[in-house]
């Protein structure tokens, strides 16, 4: 899910529990993708109703970087 965000492949609500789509399909996992949101590894970048691009935190970025290397 990280690697998604961080392609810019996912978007995701803005709602108290965001829901997380990638590539246009709903999250299989998204209890998963709750649990990024809560922990401050991805963040909507906008807000209100609508679906709005899904980009990473620091934290994501940190905790991607070691398995791929460096994450703009």
């Amino acid at each position: 899910m990280l690697r998604a965000v961080a392609q810019g492949r996912a978007v995701m609500s803005s709602s108290v529990e965001p829901d997380l789509f990638i590539d246009g399909v709903a999250c299989c996992d998204q209890m998963a993708a709750h649990a990024l949101a809560h922990g401050g590894y991805i963040r909507p970048d906008g807000d209100g109703e609508r679906l709005v691009p899904a980009v990473l935190t620091e934290a994501g970025r940190a905790v991607l970087a070691p398995a791929v290397g460096h994450v703009a």
